[in-house]
């Protein structure tokens, strides 16, 4: 085991300096290092999440999170590549994402949200049992080593944080096929099913209607047409957040 105490020279990629704190943006950090703690660890430290960051080099060779990084060598710290493959397009919510999750099953995205806060463990135990990707802006829920699947939503607008899961995972939307309520999936419905569940002046603006077949909701596409509309053309044309 190394002893001596030195530094080894981190290279964070730019796309994941904003997790840096503000004196480290630049993105070159001289880590304090001895050989003892992996290079996830280090990483982690600097506050960059373990979900944001793919590749790692050290003195140009590929090494993996387990590498115990030693005086004098230097690191490459790469984002994690885009679209990023994933087992399966099924999401996971934290509590304080509740617009994104309606907009994600706007788009017939698998996407379970729970409004209450159920606690970071049993949250990161239903991701898992679920096989679901955990979204969240909160770094210290994306740390836990439970968690085997996860990503920072970046942007604090849900448009923007919307345009960031599509880039970032690239699932095949499906608009109008999930309840944004309760993700459920929905089936058109004819008017005369709707019809007493809605004011009659929708009747009279709207033809098409579905319901979900889980909670009943009743949903045409009025003002949330219009914006996913907008979404799904930034997304057609190279649109990012």
């Amino acid at each position: 085991m190394v002893t001596n105490h030195g530094t080894a020279r981190f290279t964070i990629a730019e796309e994941l300096r904003f997790m840096l704190p503000v004196r480290h943006r630049d993105g070159i950090v001289a880590v304090p290092v001895d050989g003892t703690n992996s290079l996830l660890h280090e990483i982690e430290s600097l506050g960059v999440s373990r979900t944001e960051f793919g590749r790692l080099e050290v003195d140009g060779r590929e090494v993996a999170g387990d590498h115990r990084p030693v005086p004098g060598e230097s690191v490459t710290v790469h984002a994690i590549e885009r679209p990023q493959r994933v087992p399966a397009h099924r999401y996971q919510l934290d509590v304080h994402l509740g617009t994104l999750a309606r907009r994600m099953r706007l788009l017939g995205l698998d996407t379970a949200y729970d409004s209450e806060d159920i606690g970071d463990a049993a949250l990161v135990e239903k991701a898992a049992r679920e096989n679901r990707v955990m979204l969240s802006r909160d770094r210290g829920l994306l740390r836990r080593k439970a968690l085997p699947h996860g990503a920072f939503v970046r942007g604090q607008d849900p448009d923007a944080q919307l345009l960031d899961v599509l880039d970032r995972f690239r699932p095949e939307p499906a608009p109008w096929t999930r309840c944004p309520g309760c993700n459920g999936l929905l089936r058109p419905a004819p008017v005369d099913e709707i019809a007493p569940l809605v004011e009659p002046g929708t009747l009279q603006t709207y033809e098409e209607f579905f319901r979900c077949q889980d909670c009943g909701r009743p949903y045409w596409r009025g003002a949330h047409g219009e914006g996913l509309d907008r979404i799904m053309e930034q997304v057609r044309t190279g649109g990012t957040p």
